[in-house]
């Protein structure tokens, strides 16, 4: 039965994975842009929370209703005036910004904050679990983690394949020229696109700052682990990153089980394996 509990949680840190992976999948599948800044923004999501919280006394799942929205207009503004200006057939310089950009944010965060380590309370919910059995339990803030993050990639793959606005991100992934040519602003897109992904990463940034320490140096881990998780995947496919997600997870939670200093190594290795025999990731968009 521990290895049953393992497993679970491992799935349900996976929800968490898979909503760090869902912005990065979006960037990359979108506007061919690697952010490396991804994982700080996570945390500043974070703070943001933290501040929210501290300044009005929400709780912090409500916090969720002021930085979801915050972190969209930054998102925006960031893909429409600055990063747009990077894209293009080579790849370095949005690399080269992106990676100024994580700099800049975690020594901002740092003079701001201090390098202490932060953790957002629940309340009630951090101790909270549902008794499955008399040997296993489940976290109710875990499970509302990975329901959200399951819901955050149906609704993402209901946005891109039922609506217009769908079918202008899509077009304009496939054929930016040929977009342009049929009325589609692609700038304006880019930053739709950018700030969608930003209100996923709002959304884990809140609940890695609930589920954990975290601190202005963590981003970096955080970036990691979505890279990985996509890769696991494949990519452009959004239920493969919440899979590989899952499988992340799993990893760490069942390297843990084996000994506690294996579980980030453990995960790190299925991404290795995985790599080499399945270079495209497990469940790759295809293409037509």
């Amino acid at each position: 039965m521990d290895w049953v509990n393992t497993i679970v949680q491992g799935v349900l840190l996976g929800g968490l994975y898979a909503m760090f992976a869902t912005g990065l999948s979006l960037m990359f599948g979108i506007m061919r842009l690697v952010n490396i800044a991804h994982g700080d923004f996570i945390v500043l999501a974070s703070y943001l929370a933290l501040v929210v919280v501290t300044s009005l006394g929400l709780s912090p799942l409500i916090s969720l209703v002021i930085v979801v929205p915050l972190m969209f207009v930054i998102g925006y503004v960031l893909q429409r005036y600055l990063l747009n200006k990077t894209l293009g057939d080579d790849i370095l310089p949005p690399l080269l910004v992106t990676f100024g950009m994580s700099i800049i944010l975690q020594n901002v965060l740092l003079e701001v904050f201090s390098a202490d380590s932060q953790k957002l309370s629940a309340g009630a919910l951090d101790i909270a679990s549902i008794t499955v059995s008399d040997q296993l339990s489940v976290g109710v803030m875990p499970l509302i983690v990975f329901i959200s993050g399951v819901a955050i990639v149906g609704g993402l793959q209901f946005l891109f394949y039922k609506t217009e606005l769908g079918r202008a991100f899509r077009a304009t992934s496939d054929d930016q020229d040929t977009a342009r040519l049929m009325g589609v602003n692609n700038s304006h897109i880019f930053a739709l696109a950018m700030a969608i992904a930003m209100a996923v990463v709002a959304i884990a940034g809140v609940f890695l700052a609930m589920r954990t320490n975290f601190d202005p140096t963590v981003g970096p881990a955080r970036l990691l682990y979505g890279f990985e998780a996509v890769i696991i995947g494949g990519l452009g496919s959004l239920w493969g990153t919440l899979a590989g997600g899952i499988i992340l997870g799993v990893a760490q939670a069942v390297g843990a089980q084996i000994d506690p200093g294996w579980q980030i190594m453990t995960g790190h290795i299925v991404f290795l394996v995985i790599l080499i025999f399945r270079p495209r990731g497990l469940f790759p968009r295809s293409v037509d």
